[in-house]
């Protein structure tokens, strides 16, 4: 027999093996855990025989999991998602459990009319099935959508807020299966003793929790101690699950409570930090465990059972999900799109599933069946996913139709302008930007995914449409190669670098903008084609140096003289400024100003060096370099000058007249 140790490296080794292959095979890891738990189960290669020394440890994945479930839980977040969480979430939930005792009914019934003899599963388990199977896959799922630029559109919005509903939802199932296993005359007494308890322990706990909660972790931090606040993170967390675990609750209760009250404190993004090591690599622990009960014999002997049960829920649920996004008014393409990103099941169902088995509520036999379609189904989700445009457009002609429509409300908004510039996302910093260019008279297009926010804007006569900014055809439609810039207003470096790709593919020659928190992403924005990254931060840090300086006694002018040195340091398009014929003052020929020239062809400096051009001995320095494909690059002595190449010059007006001069001449 394996020691426990020998057991743990071997779980250790399979996880590695696992992620590494799904990893390979761009499949989340979650499937790499299930995958190898089958394998080195006591059903296939049975490296792990005995799994009873990790079994328990593995438990400590469901309730970090569910730790973290409670930190995502907060008021506002609900109250902006409530007609998605608690309109749409709740009746497919109740829907499902509701079909799933329906289902069980017409069966039992079928099974006794027609070979003899009970059905063998009880309504009790039914309820389990349900539960389980009206779970959808948040890993899976979120990270899809996030690798897709989606989460904010029409169809992720509604996703998202039947996944927070359905987190939400196992906290009562974790205290109702329990109490089905009670014998049947005592089941509504368990029923409402285990309601009780819960009721008075969550009341208890949401009471006085916050009032204990946030001065006890304000006093850990204090001692500025990292495995000090780690050990806090952990006491509390397993000691709220062992106080449900004594209530007669479950452990993952208890791990839930502790996640919502540390997230009503300032320390949850702290927490989330620290605790998200534990969260992974226990929560694997707890897939291979799962795949571990996968037995392959009964999935074999009943394949076309399991068979049945992959696909039947598949297509209900995503059946029943799509006809309730369409009531609550979504459009026929984002019904469909929305069923199908949540057909599958979820990590939920198996700690559900699990929870039933153990309490005797699923019969052994049933439990490898069911497990089998709960993986295979998760298995198909991404392919799901990947092919959904092609799933939509064949099952919903109008949806291409409306596809067609938007942009053509796009182009036809755009078709006679030219020199605009496209604003991707219609915040607060899109708006602020709007409102400056209107009074200089330069148009604008601005996309956006926020139909309420687009809707207001629009009746206000602003220029705003619904559309993906990172779409090639939503950037085609607004004028992409006729746009004299483009502006990327929010921060998510994943969307501005598809923009960027997609702009540097079909107009290399407009400049992008992009705005970041701060300035880690710098470098891959410029490498992918930013004209200029501005970080939010660094603004941030000079405008509170300015009022500093101001409020301790620097002279204004000098204040500003500081702030526009530290500024031009950072953005080389801002050394300088371009001057127009309303500039032509005896004040501002003395100061250094911006000059574009751009080289034509059969110019004599072509295929020279910059440095050989010896432009700083007339007193002007390049401030950048953008090439006749578009991308603007650092003014490096050894640049090889090419026709199309644009050299913004800084100087004063009779040396940038000498370098322009110069840099002509044929």
């Amino acid at each position: 027999m394996a020691s426990t140790l020998e057991l743990v490296l071997l779980y250790l080794i399979a996880a590695v093996l696992g992620v590494v292959a799904c990893r390979s095979l761009k499949l989340p890891p979650m499937l790499g855990y299930l995958a190898v738990g089958v394998l080195i189960g006591p059903n296939a290669l049975a490296l792990a025989a005995d799994s009873g020394g990790v079994k328990y440890l593995a438990e400590f994945g469901v309730v970090f999991l569910m730790f973290v479930i409670g930190l995502e839980f907060n008021l506002p977040k609900l109250r902006s998602m409530r007609t998605l969480v608690f309109g749409l979430g709740l009746t497919q939930v109740l829907l499902t459990l509701a079909g799933a005792l329906a289902g069980h009914a017409l069966v039992a019934w079928a099974y006794t009319q027609f070979a003899g003899r009970p059905w063998q599963m009880s309504w009790q388990g039914a309820v389990v099935l349900g539960g389980a199977f009206a779970m959808s896959s948040t890993a899976i799922v979120v990270k899809l959508m996030a690798e897709r630029l989606e989460l904010a559109s029409e169809h992720g919005r509604r996703v998202l807020g039947v996944l927070l509903f359905q987190d939400l939802a196992v906290v009562p199932l974790l205290v109702l299966i329990p109490a089905l296993g009670s014998p049947a005359r005592e089941l509504l007494q368990a029923m409402g003793w285990a309601g009780l308890k819960a009721a008075l322990l969550l009341g208890v706990l949401l009471v006085g929790g916050p009032r204990l909660m946030r001065p006890w972790l304000t006093l850990v931090a204090r001692r500025k101690s990292e495995e000090l606040f780690v050990l806090n993170l952990l006491l509390i967390t397993l000691g709220l699950a062992w106080l449900t675990d004594l209530a007669g609750l479950s452990l993952a209760l208890g791990a839930f409570l502790a996640g919502m009250l540390i997230a009503e404190t300032e320390y949850k993004h702290q927490v989330e930090t620290d605790i998200r090591p534990f969260h992974d690599v226990l929560l694997g622990l707890f897939f291979i465990t799962i795949g571990m009960k996968l037995d392959w014999r009964p999935v074999l002997a009943h394949w076309p059972v399991v068979l049945l049960l992959t696909t039947l829920p598949v297509l209900v649920k995503f059946a029943l999900v799509a006809a309730l996004a369409r009531a609550f008014h979504a459009t026929p393409g984002v019904a469909l799109r929305t069923g199908l990103y949540l057909a599958q099941a979820g990590e939920f169902g198996f700690v559900l599933l699990t929870l039933g088995a153990d309490r005797g509520l699923i019969a052994p036999r049933w439990e490898s069946t069911v497990l089998a379609s709960m993986v295979l189904s998760m298995l198909g989700s991404p392919f799901l996913i990947l092919y959904s445009n092609r799933i939509v457009n064949r099952l919903s002609a109008s949806d291409w139709l409306m596809q067609s429509v938007a942009l053509t409300t796009i182009a036809r908004r755009t078709i006679a302008t030219e020199g605009h510039v496209i604003i991707c996302g219609y915040g607060r910093s899109g708006q602020n930007l709007a409102r400056l260019l209107a009074p200089e008279g330069i148009p604008y297009m601005a996309l956006d995914l926020d139909p309420d926010r687009v809707r207001q804007a629009a009746a206000a006569g602003q220029s705003v449409v619904f559309g993906d900014a990172a779409r090639l055809p939503s950037l085609m439609a607004a004028g992409l190669v006729r746009a004299a810039a483009v502006v990327v207003s929010y921060h998510d470096t994943a969307s501005a670098l598809r923009i960027l790709r997609l702009v540097q593919a079909h107009a290399p020659k407009v400049p992008v903008i992009v705005r970041t928190v701060d300035d880690a992403d710098i470098d891959r924005l410029k490498a992918a084609g930013a004209t200029e990254v501005v970080p939010e931060a660094i603004e941030g840090s000079l405008m509170l140096a300015g009022h500093a300086l101001a409020l301790v006694g620097v002279p204004m002018k000098r204040v500003i003289r500081v702030i526009r040195d530290a500024r031009d340091a950072r953005y080389g398009l801002l050394r300088g400024y371009f001057h127009g014929a309303d500039d032509d003052t005896v004040e501002e020929r003395a100061q250094a100003r911006l000059h574009s020239v751009t080289l034509p062809e059969a110019v004599r400096c072509l295929g020279q060096t910059l440095d050989a051009q010896a432009l700083h001995a007339v007193g002007v320095s390049v401030v950048s370099v953008r090439k006749a494909a578009g991308s603007v690059v650092a003014p490096a002595p050894a640049h090889v000058l090419a026709a199309g190449d644009t050299l913004v010059l800084s100087g004063l007006p009779e040396p940038l007249a000498l370098a322009e001069e110069k840099l002509l001449r044929a």
